[in-house]
């Protein structure tokens, strides 16, 4: 768990997946949260069932680098997003993150405190030197977030942006 002045941010087990994929708040429940309207899209529950759930139930990977991180709004006690890593490390140390603030609760800079947290954590890890990330370039809020911190764009494709963040 890491937390900031507003935000905890909890990863996920692999049954609190389940209950994810399941969205009928029993997540909420058993982390004694408000309920939270989320949409699961396809591309995530595919991303779910397909690589985050078998990547987090192999004990042979640090799931930290695999799993959900649940975002949650302190006062509130609500979910507001989640984010995640594509892996552990690679051989040259770089991990790459994704993330979504739920429909409700975006233009709050809670994404942008979340990111924050979560390359403090990441600094720390000691098979890191660099986040990768990539966002569409009609998405001007999910760019803003990597800039406010301080991700360099470093390539581009008719859709997206690709960004990298290296740590001294």
């Amino acid at each position: 768990m890491i937390s900031s002045r507003r935000l905890i941010l909890q990863p996920l087990t692999h049954d609190q997946l389940i209950k994810y994929i399941k969205n009928d708040d029993s997540l909420e429940a058993e982390l004694q949260l408000k309920p939270t309207k989320k949409i699961i899209t396809p591309e995530l529950r595919e991303a779910l069932e397909e690589t985050i759930l078998p990547n987090v139930a192999d004990t042979g990977k640090n799931h930290l680098f695999s799993t959900l991180w649940t975002i949650i709004l302190k006062d509130e006690r609500q979910m507001v997003g989640d984010l995640c890593f594509v892996g552990e490390p690679d051989e040259e140390g770089e991990i790459e993150i994704g993330y979504g603030t739920y429909q409700d609760f975006r233009g709050n800079g809670y994404m942008t405190e979340a990111v924050a947290c979560v390359l403090e954590w990441a600094k720390k890890q000691p098979d890191v030197k660099s986040i990768f990330a990539e966002t569409a370039k009609d998405n001007p809020a999910s760019f803003a977030i990597l800039i406010k911190n301080h991700f360099k764009k470093i390539g581009e494709t008719k859709h997206l942006f690709y960004w990298k963040l290296v740590f001294n």
